[in-house]
């Protein structure tokens, strides 16, 4: 959600805001907008729509200067419009700021301000941001920024120009994420890593209410209370190609085919407990929640150990009592995903031990966490997400077996060669893409899609329904098979597809009943099934897709896969924009 982009230096800044905002533009948004500082001046141009308008709009009206700031914005407070995109100013145009994240006391900012005198421009929250700072203002920038952070209730990432200072980039940060980078001569910051790899790869994130202020000497770090901190650098390997499409029309396509690739690299482990727990609660939103039904599925299935997947944003609604000898596994690709964190913060309150899995080195979830899996997937830009998934269902199929061993309780055994098998299975899946966009493609335009399924493939009809609304904008709903007959059928119609997941053998008869139920009824019966099913799945399906022979408890992570692809290609057929789905954003930084 939101993208910010800020740069220092003595290359156009123009070119480089421009360009650092297309690279962010996977994480969703409805307007843009860069302000150039041009010595005591400053220059904005702001769009509602996309960045190609923006850049038309700065070729009409080049931005001359060295020094600027630049923002994708998300729409949270008031419609998508040229007044509400970002960058805002204050009244007297002096101070411009953009800002990723929520203020959630903005009402009573706004009418204390307007109280004073204030004109308000926009709807948004931020601009109560921009007239606060020209409140506080005593003709030091850093001063007032870390003042006025503390009139701020809520989240937010903020970047900063004063038109009295050309020398200089204030930024600031609280439960949003902000990276910074530097290079000689030049400095930047960013929302993600992607828009900085062009120039640097030497990053820096500052801690939670940490200010910087970016010079052309480099990046210097403030404490809430003004104290200089010395900033610590890690190194991104990553390469330019991983964050582009290259042959691929799609970044969610690429990403698919990434896959045999991320289930090949183990998670790097940092600081595991040294004993198991006795108990593990799993904390997730969206995508990375079905990785925690599974992960759950898996810890009691292999390891014995009780599991309870939580949606974040509801787990904090709960009441819950102190944990005792408990893991809390909190799970996000972005590591940024604002629920998630404040969920983990409770759990870890109330006495658990925090371990984040997430895909992001330097997120803040792997920073407040004492104990981390890294998932080594590379960078995921398509808003669906689909290699982060598979690896983070991978590592949470080696932490079970992990603590599975370490108390002695493993209670199925797999052998490494098979963990090694992932990726030529997953590629084998890949192989089979043309069957499935034959199949989808003239169903595409069906009103309602059905998937279902028992057991760890319910985890996965929950994951391929979410997929296929995500991008297609159908309607799409996944049920554990059995209770279909408990409502939901009343729902079947002629020709509407129903689509069963069957890998676990012990659930094969019954989900296979349930699916006749559902042909009886009209429906077109789809089956993605084991070898050894295919018989039985023909006499209750009108077709059947057969996944690689594997063993049954690895059958989930791969059986995900021809299910992205087909949400895939109903979406390209309908003619969507597949990595950029309507009123989505990639990484969901407010709650």
């Amino acid at each position: 959600m939101c993208g910010i982009m800020g740069y220092i230096g003595t290359q156009s800044a123009q070119e480089i805001l421009l360009n650092g905002l297309e690279h962010l533009s996977y994480r969703g948004y409805d307007s843009a907008g860069v302000a150039v500082q041009k010595e005591n001046r400053l220059q904005i141009v702001k769009t509602r729509g996309r960045i190609d308008l923006l850049r038309q709009k700065c070729q009409d009206t080049p931005l001359d200067g060295t020094l600027g700031i630049g923002h994708t914005r998300w729409a949270t407070h008031g419609p998508a419009n040229d007044l509400n995109a970002h960058p805002h100013t204050d009244a007297r145009g002096r101070i411009a700021i953009v800002h990723n994240g929520v203020i959630e006391n903005h009402a009573q900012l706004r009418q204390m301000l307007t109280a004073r005198g204030f004109v308000f421009r926009s709807d948004t929250d931020t601009e109560c941001a921009a007239h606060l700072l020209r409140l506080l203002y005593d003709g030091d920038m850093l001063r007032t920024l870390l003042l006025a952070a503390r009139y701020l209730t809520g989240s937010y990432a903020i970047a900063a120009l004063c038109a009295d200072d050309p020398s200089a980039l204030y930024c600031i940060r609280s439960g949003s994420p902000l990276i910074l980078g530097t290079r000689e001569g030049e400095s930047y910051l960013s929302s993600d890593i992607p828009a900085l790899l062009p120039y640097t790869r030497e990053l820096t994130v500052p801690e939670d209410g940490e200010a910087a202020v970016l010079r052309r000497s480099g990046i210097y770090l403030f404490s809430a209370k003004g104290q200089r901190r010395r900033a610590q650098t890690f190194h991104v390997s990553w390469d330019m190609q991983s964050a582009e499409k290259g042959v691929y029309p799609h970044f969610m396509l690429k990403e698919i085919h990434e896959q045999p690739q991320a289930l090949h690299s183990p998670p790097i482990i940092r600081k595991l407990p040294a004993r198991a727990p006795s108990q593990a609660v799993l904390l997730g939103c969206g995508t990375a929640y079905h990785a925690c039904l599974l992960g759950a599925y898996y810890m009691e299935r292999l390891a014995g150990i009780p599991a309870f997947p939580e949606i974040a944003s509801e787990y904090r609604s709960r009441i819950a009592f102190p944990y005792r000898d408990c893991a809390c596994i909190a799970v996000s690709q972005s590591g940024e995903t604002a629920d998630t964190i404040s969920a983990a913060r409770m759990a870890k309150a109330r006495g658990a031990v925090l371990v984040t899995l997430t895909n992001t080195l330097g997120s803040t979830l792997e920073r407040m966490s004492p104990a981390a899996l890294l998932t080594p997937a590379g960078p995921e830009l398509s808003v669906a997400s689909t290699k982060a998934y598979t690896a983070q269902a991978l590592a949470l199929l080696q932490l079970a077996l992990r603590w599975g061993r370490m108390r002695g309780t493993l209670q199925e055994a797999l052998s490494e060669q098979q963990l090694l098998h992932l990726p030529h299975w997953a590629q084998e899946m890949l192989s089979s893409s043309s069957a499935i966009q034959a199949y989808i493609e003239p169903r595409a335009d069906q009103p309602l899609f059905f998937f279902i399924g028992r057991g760890a493939d319910a985890v996965t009809a929950r994951e391929a329904a979410l997929k296929f609304k995500e991008i297609t904008y159908t309607p799409a709903e996944s049920y554990p098979a059995g209770e279909l007959k408990h409502g939901a059928i009343a729902l079947i119609h002629e020709g509407m597809p129903v689509i069963a997941i069957c890998t676990q053998p012990e659930w094969l008869h019954k989900t296979l009943v349930n699916l006749s139920e559902c042909r009886a009824r009209g429906a077109e019966c789809v089956c993605f099934c084991l070898p050894h099913m295919e018989k039985d799945a023909r006499e209750a399906a009108d077709h059947v897709f057969v996944l690689p022979d594997m063993p049954p408890l690895l059958a989930p992570i791969i059986s995900v896969i021809p299910l992205q692809l087909l949400a895939y290609y109903a979406a390209c057929k309908k003619g969507l924009d597949v990595d950029k789905p309507r009123n989505l954003a990639k990484s969901v930084t407010v709650e």
